[in-house]
């Protein structure tokens, strides 16, 4: 079947994702270390046009809501400046329990850093 496979997009938001807190400098192994994972909690897609496996996928990824406990990020997926696909997931953020935590208190650094993002 020539096309994407419409499970692949989450599996690229997710690389988006990673890729953007390195960018910010946040990478997934710096929350790691401080004992903090953020699980996706909501994935929502909405598919404007079909792609096939030699597209090249520029992905855009923007904070769209932060609070102390949840994070939302949007996603812009285009091939060739045409938008084939936008997308958005919310994620909380857990200790290593798998307790809900504040961010603002436990990692106030990281929180201040999503914040001027998001004003931007």
């Amino acid at each position: 079947m020539q096309i994407t496979n419409h499970t692949n997009y989450i599996r690229f938001m997710e690389e988006a994702r990673s890729d953007y807190l390195e960018q910010i400098g946040w990478p997934y192994d710096k929350l790691e270390e401080a004992e903090v994972i953020s699980p996706v909690v909501n994935v929502n897609c909405k598919y404007k046009k079909t792609t096939s496996y030699p597209d090249l996928i520029k992905i855009t990824t923007t904070i769209s809501k932060i609070s102390r406990v949840k994070l939302t990020l949007n996603y812009t997926m285009k091939v060739a400046d045409e938008l084939v696909c936008s997308a958005e997931s919310s994620h909380c953020f857990l200790d290593g329990n798998g307790k809900i935590i504040d961010l603002k208190t436990k990692m106030p650094e990281f929180y201040a850093a999503l914040q001027e993002l998001n004003q931007k």
